[in-house]
């Protein structure tokens, strides 16, 4: 269970990076990160690490098309936990 956590932490902490790199490119109008890949950061775990940065960064707030995603994303990854647990209770 700790290697899940460990997983969850660092593919966060990945995400939120790429958040903030999309946000300073946006910035700076260089080429940005494609949604697609921001999304896949999400997909793997990254969605917290996501979150924050969303929050930190006021970056892909605005975009309906893009928060459904990544919402869909969340509720994706709370629903298989909420599987797993209700299979296999703690303690």
């Amino acid at each position: 269970m700790k290697w899940i956590a460990l997983t969850y932490a660092v593919v966060s902490l990945l995400t939120f990076l790429l958040y903030g790199w999309d946000k300073r490119c946006a910035i700076r109008s260089h080429s940005r990160v494609p949604e697609r890949n921001l999304h896949m950061g999400e997909l793997l775990g990254g969605w917290p690490g996501a979150f924050l940065a969303q929050k930190v960064f006021r970056h892909k707030t605005q975009k309906a098309s893009f928060r459904r995603v990544y919402w869909a994303i969340v509720l994706l990854h709370l629903g298989a936990w909420a599987a797993w647990l209700y299979d296999n209770p703690p303690g």
